[in-house]
């Protein structure tokens, strides 16, 4: 190549960069018109993404419309798994776990919470009413009764028979899909373009006293990056925590990945992690959903079985059957 040649290219060069330059910025910024979403893990799904979504077409934030959503559940006492109704621990107590984020990163979380229902709530109030991030057992309750939060009774009638029952053997032997739906995870994103999520649970039936799974903290059971997208889990805890589940999953879309793919990855992970140590997978479910920042969703599983609601602006909720792993 001689240097007239040379040069030609190199002009050439220069005078593309700066054209590409402009041309990444406008494909990145030509989103249109955001349009609210919510989505949220399992059945139940359904009706919370749609008291979202009705509070995101009227303006309302992202945080306040989860909330909302995620109450119905809380406050329902024939859910197993949430809230009030929730399955006890073994030794027949009722506790609940739950955590919130923003797209500011504030964060607030509680976990082993007794008599009271809406953990959701009360885990929003340690965000913004206290310096810390995270309260468990006793000293959440404590603050929540001081914050005005009713003391209710959890164990609903239904709940107790499924106990008694239990302690005819008390054999552990979790059901997929039934066992396993121990969360609602719900992400919004709200007219302003921002994203929030919170996920609330009584964990695993006749779980250890005192034993916490993913889904009061923040990176396992749920995580959400302003900037990039969130994501939030469901199923086995302990699994979840081990490969820092739902930060993985918006870490994935941070690399490019859709939503979609970066659950597939999650999961993978976790079916890697099984083979590694040479794990049965036969008792094991786990499942995430995810949302980016322009709305776009996924949602993927383990196993068979998992389900997702989704709810968009002027469109009745969706309940989806998620792809999976394995069978």
């Amino acid at each position: 190549m001689n240097r007239k040649d040379f040069l030609k290219i190199i002009t050439g060069v220069a005078v593309a960069i700066p054209f590409l330059s402009v041309t990444r910025k406008k494909i990145n910024n030509s989103f249109g018109p955001i349009e609210p979403v919510s989505i949220a893990t399992w059945r139940f799904g359904i009706n919370t993404t749609a008291k979202a979504m009705d509070l995101l077409e009227n303006g309302s934030s992202a945080m306040d419309a989860t909330e909302a959503g995620v109450k119905i559940c809380e406050a329902d006492p024939r859910e197993r798994s949430v809230g009030l109704g929730g399955r006890p621990d073994r030794d027949g107590v009722v506790t609940l776990d739950a955590c919130c984020m923003d797209h500011l990163g504030n964060i607030g979380s509680v976990a082993a919470v007794e008599d009271i229902v809406h953990v959701s709530s009360l885990a929003r109030a340690v965000m913004e009413k206290t310096p810390h991030v995270m309260l468990v057992g006793e000293g959440a309750r404590q603050f929540a009764l001081e914050m005005g939060f009713p003391k209710e009774k959890l164990l609903v009638e239904d709940s107790k028979r499924e106990w008694k029952k239990w302690k005819e053997s008390s054999d552990y032997n979790p059901i997929i899909n039934m066992e396993n739906h121990d969360t609602i995870g719900q992400i919004s994103l709200d007219k302003n373009g921002h994203l929030a999520g919170i996920c609330t649970t009584s964990g695993m039936g006749f779980k250890m006293h005192g034993r916490v799974g993913d889904s009061p903290i923040i990176g396992a059971g749920l995580y959400v990056d302003g900037d990039i997208g969130a994501a939030t889990a469901t199923g086995h805890g302990e699994e979840v925590i081990r490969v820092v589940g739902s930060y993985r999953v918006v870490a994935e879309m941070e690399r490019g990945l859709s939503p979609q793919m970066a659950c597939e990855e999650a999961v993978r992970k976790i079916y890697d992690f099984f083979k590694r140590r040479k794990s049965s997978l036969k008792d094991t479910q786990i499942g995430f959903i995810a949302m980016n920042k322009r709305g776009d969703v996924g949602g993927y599983s383990l196993r068979s079985g998992f389900q997702f609601a989704i709810s968009r602006s002027g469109r009745k909720s969706q309940l989806i059957d998620a792809e999976f792993l394995i069978s």
